[in-house]
């Protein structure tokens, strides 16, 4: 019988997109392929690290020991308060300075160009310069000028990038979003001023992503600050869960599939 081919879509979301890494390991024990993977800045940089090859336990180990120490490196203010040339050089380090194209398996990576309002797509060259470019919050990081293009966040364009994977091949898409509005958020920081907005700014295209994927999964954690790298396992922890109570549709969706595609060569 035809395998149909399964792509994520990993959404935007700070530190709270750890859940990501928990989502993937509960659809690997559960035997679900994972044949692409299309990501919104920490969905790009979760899915990257994962298609580079690294063991799904040595990400939980270095989720864990995660700190901003490790990859902010402050500038005078002109673009962005974040230079970003420590968290480019950490993306190169733990994705073995790899291309794109040498992934385990394809990847699309999503950013924006902040001068023409375009959704940029990367699937070859340097996974750093990829995604370095999606993880650039407007305002917090300076921009990634990557061929003759200024880019920012993919979340600006697309938080849950899953017409990416539809068109990346994907049979069945499984989209993950971890960025949901907390209301009456306390709001002490020019980050968490820029990255309530953002929420906010996407909170109607939401309902479009999740008619367009097959399975949405909502790791309910809108109580963590998307900038706090303090508390990662329970982060992971609820991406685990909510990916055990969306098993069930999966393996559903795969089979009804199968069976809409039983007669097809």
């Amino acid at each position: 019988m035809q395998e149909p081919k399964i792509g994520l879509a990993l959404g935007s979301g700070g530190a709270r997109g750890f859940a990501h890494l928990g989502v993937i390991k509960i659809l690997r024990e559960e035997g679900i392929p994972v044949n692409m993977i299309a990501g919104s800045s920490m969905g790009a940089l979760v899915g990257a690290f994962y298609a580079a090859g690294s063991d799904i336990e040595r990400l939980y180990m270095l989720s864990r020991v995660f700190k901003r120490k490790y990859y902010l490196d402050f500038t005078v203010p002109k673009m962005g308060f974040v230079s970003g040339k420590r968290v480019k050089e950490l993306i190169r380090v733990l994705t073995y300075g790899k291309k794109l194209e040498e992934l385990d398996f394809p990847v699309a990576v999503v950013a924006t160009d902040i001068q023409t309002g375009e959704k940029v797509v990367f699937q070859d060259g340097p996974i750093s310069d990829a995604v370095r470019a999606s993880i650039s919050i407007p305002g917090i990081f300076v921009p990634e000028r990557v061929g003759g293009r200024l880019l920012v966040d993919g979340g600006v364009v697309d938080r849950i990038p899953v017409s990416v994977a539809r068109g990346m091949g994907a049979d069945i898409i499984i989209a993950v979003d971890v960025a949901h509005v907390k209301q009456n958020q306390e709001i002490t920081s020019i980050y968490d001023v820029i990255m309530q907005s953002l929420d906010i700014m996407q909170m109607e295209l939401l309902e479009s992503r999740k008619v367009a994927s097959d399975v949405m999964i909502r790791p309910r954690v809108e109580q963590y600050n998307s900038k706090s790298f303090t508390n990662i396992s329970e982060i992971i922890n609820i991406g685990e869960e909510a990916a055990r109570q969306n098993v069930m549709l999966i393996k559903q969706s795969i089979q009804n599939w199968k069976e809409s595609h039983r007669d097809e060569p």
